[in-house]
């Protein structure tokens, strides 16, 4: 595994002509993925790169390597992955991103039995709010939303995206409840604004009838993550539209209630996105058949629902 891991360290750096380029897809630091390289050229006894503080250059036996074995990496790692799924022991490397508060909150505590499951399997998880390029970036899987379907890569959905307004129960003492979504306009607003686009995305809001109308929130109080207008909504600040997956403990204690309660946001799914290969690792396999397993156990599906009311 030792010379696995310096091969690829060598071939994305080689790829990528920076070891700080090729860390952040192989989720290393930089002085890992250099580490790596030196290990490799001792035990080659040649001289792979030209370094300098400037940029990062094969010398003239490290282009000849990197030809001669560029092409059998992918072939090197289906066969562990294949041997790892015959011995029924799927190990390695395990790289997944997922959203912080969805990670922390319904993913971190599933991590021991899974791993007394699979003990071979080394758990790298990403968290983070937003979509990332599996192959590019060399993830295993991605849980969330609104990821671009690129060729190659398949999702399986877990559960409904739905938003649902939400506000502490002192806050809506002190205000008449609304009437439609269009009535918002009356209250504080708690809206994220997206790191991405840099825009407060407005949704609408449908029934049960399918009858749909935009949520007019204004934008009292701003924020870029989901946790804190989660956090500004107990903190009986305003009206926050929300992931139910973000309020659901709240939700269910009633330190948060339920605004329109017969109206909710269609966001599209929650899922989990991983590549479709001809051979798909047995480390990525038993992680995707865990998550839909335990999903489906706690019937999260059915509890993010804010169709239910």
């Amino acid at each position: 595994m030792e010379t696995l891991a310096n091969l690829e360290s060598f071939i994305r750096s080689a790829e990528l002509g920076s070891f700080s380029s090729a860390a952040r897809q192989l989720g290393l630091t930089p002085a890992a993925v250099s580490r790596n390289v030196a290990l490799l050229e001792r035990r080659l006894g040649v001289r792979l790169f030209q370094r300098s503080t400037r940029k990062l250059a094969l010398t003239q036996a490290g282009d000849r390597f990197f030809h001669e074995i560029g092409g059998t990496l992918a072939a090197l790692k289906a066969a562990i992955a294949r041997t790892a799924t015959e011995r029924g022991e799927p190990a390695g490397l395990l790289k997944v991103s997922m959203a912080p508060a969805f990670g922390i909150t319904y993913l971190m505590p599933l991590l021991p039995d899974f791993l007394a499951r699979y003990p071979l399997i080394r758990p790298q998880w990403h968290l983070e709010n937003r979509p990332v390029d599996l192959v590019a970036e060399g993830f295993d899987a991605a849980i969330g939303g609104g990821f671009d379907l690129a060729p190659g890569i398949v999702s399986r959905q877990l559960a409904p995206a739905h938003l649902v307004a939400v506000a502490s129960r002192d806050y809506l003492a002190r205000h008449p409840p609304p009437v439609d979504p269009s009535d918002l306009a009356r209250f504080a607003g708690i809206v994220m604004r997206s790191d991405r686009t840099g825009r407060v995305r407005h949704w609408p809001m449908r029934d049960a009838a399918g009858i749909e109308m935009q949520a007019a929130l204004s934008e009292t109080i701003v924020v870029n993550d989901p946790m804190a207008m989660r956090e500004a909504a107990l903190l009986d600040l305003g009206i926050a539209l929300i992931a139910v997956p973000d309020v659901l403990a709240h939700l269910e204690g009633g330190t948060l209630i339920r605004v329109l309660p017969r109206w909710y946001v269609d966001a599209g799914s929650i899922s989990i996105y991983f590549a479709s290969r001809t051979l798909m690792p047995a480390k990525a396999r038993v992680f995707v058949d865990f998550v839909a397993e335990r999903f489906k156990r706690d019937r999260l599906a059915q509890r993010f629902a804010g169709s239910l009311g």
